[in-house]
């Protein structure tokens, strides 16, 4: 079984405090042998959930930074990160593992950016009804594993919908996403690739019952 080193986190705890490029490239050697260690960590985290998923692709992001548009300008991500992508178009949402140390590494399971037919999808669905997501989102097991919803919504009704809906809360999400998060003993520990996994295995009725509803119009037949 893979596992996450220290050696990762004490990498990632000095490259916040060096954040340069000068520092970087005398670390180079070392940052691409722990860069592989987690890609490594990954692949692991890929086969788990192959035995209860369709993992179509999974992408390790650069540690480089886009600074052309930001007023942040130091060089380099402070974290690891890796996107299990779902085999599409039938398998919807995907699963992102974030590691960095002082305790906020998590992973998050939903859906980042939905298209705009895709929110306006759910909405309709969830104006005609929200019973079947309230029974998926109420359910002690997925509530102990995910908490609350979360993402960004609207502050009032989306065009065309009654701000007075009974469901106007679930109605002006424009993410639907779950987190949880990681203390950094538990990123260290041998069964941490089993941990993730276990969570997000239980996202399951979530991803499913959203795969049905995104791959049907709103008569329900099938648009696969």
């Amino acid at each position: 079984m893979r596992r996450v080193s220290e050696e990762v986190l004490n990498f990632l705890k000095a490259l916040k405090e060096n954040n340069n490029r000068e520092w970087f490239n005398e670390h180079k050697s070392e940052f691409k042998i722990l860069e592989a260690e987690v890609k490594a960590f990954g692949r692991q985290v890929t086969a788990l959930l192959n035995n209860h998923d369709e993992i179509e692709r999974t992408k390790q992001f650069r540690i480089y930074r886009d600074i052309r548009f930001s007023k942040d300008k130091t060089p380099y991500k402070e974290h690891f990160g890796i996107h299990f992508q779902r085999r599409k178009p039938a398998l919807r949402g995907g699963y992102y593992l974030h590691i960095e140390p002082g305790d906020r590494s998590f992973i998050d399971a939903g859906f980042w950016n939905p298209t705009k037919e895709d929110i306006y999808r759910v909405r309709k669905e969830w104006e005609m009804d929200a019973e079947p997501i309230e029974t998926i989102l109420q359910n002690a097991t997925f509530k102990r594993y995910w908490g609350e919803l979360h993402g960004e919504h609207l502050k009032t009704a989306p065009m065309g919908f009654d701000r007075g809906h009974p469901n106007i809360k679930l109605i002006n999400f424009k993410q639907w996403l779950f987190q949880h998060r990681f203390a950094d003993g538990e990123v260290l520990a041998e069964n941490f690739a089993e941990q993730v996994n276990d969570y997000f295995e239980q996202i399951r009725p979530f991803f499913d019952y959203m795969s049905d509803l995104l791959t049907t119009d709103l008569n329900g037949v099938s648009l696969i």
